[in-house]
């Protein structure tokens, strides 16, 4: 079985990472770049994301480290929703829109994962499942 030594092994943050360096790139167009308030705070909701997973993991332990998923969790559905007024102010296409919702929502089940496993139901959840399943 594998065993997660840093927080860079773990899919979450990879799949974090990924959402953020997309959610970089959509807000440096010209509207959305204008919109500053819309901007820094879907930028601030996926850094949140992604920094909560590591500052997590960083904690030493299983309870602490599930705290901060849980806000890391939080955190994406906050990105989700804000993606949605990026859609509804027309910043971003539906085809953009659908690729980013999609990485949340598959970031979310995967810190649902990470959580349960933490929180002890680890019949139900392999150590496997929380490094590679997609």
């Amino acid at each position: 079985m594998a065993t997660v030594t840093k927080f860079e092994d773990l899919d979450a943050w990879k799949l974090a990472r990924s959402i953020v360096n997309d959610i970089y790139e959509l807000t440096k167009c010209d509207d959305f770049k204008q919109d500053y308030a819309l901007r820094n705070q879907i930028r601030r909701s996926g850094l949140s994301i992604l920094s909560n997973i590591a500052e997590g993991f960083e904690s030493g332990t299983d309870k602490q480290f599930a705290r901060y998923l849980k806000i890391a969790k939080g955190s994406a559905g906050e990105c989700r929703a804000q993606l949605y007024i990026a859609l509804d102010q027309q910043y971003l296409s539906q085809d953009e829109f659908s690729k980013l919702k999609g990485q949340l929502i598959t970031c979310s089940k995967k810190l649902s994962r990470l959580i349960s496993y933490l929180n002890g139901n680890k019949n139900q959840v392999s150590e496997v499942e929380i490094i590679y399943e997609a």
